[in-house]
């Protein structure tokens, strides 16, 4: 996943985390402790993303992607001369006729 596309994701859950421990009451501590503990933790790993230098992926070689292996040229050969011989409507209609 691309850096900037994951600290998108990661601000939309702090967003929605904030409107959950919004949602609760004030007497359940103990689910407010751990819904801030983890609003934080998704805080931190956001930044700590966007602070990361972005690393360019390689590209891939297109030319490469195009070309076939020999055996597989061979393989795609070897198929079609397998294949039965389509019957010519002349030859069809003869057999069919008494």
């Amino acid at each position: 996943m691309k850096a900037k596309k994951a600290i998108k994701r990661l601000q939309h859950i702090e967003t929605l985390l904030g409107a959950v421990i919004d949602g609760y009451d004030a007497g359940t501590s103990g689910v407010n402790d751990l819904l801030n503990t983890a609003r934080s933790s998704v805080a931190s790993a956001s930044q700590t993303l966007a602070a990361a230098p972005a690393t360019k992926v390689p590209a891939r070689a297109d030319s490469a992607r195009k070309r076939l292996p020999v055996a597989a040229k061979k393989r795609g050969a070897a198929a079609n001369h397998a294949k039965p011989s389509h019957k010519t409507p002349a030859a069809h209609s003869a057999e069919v006729a008494p």
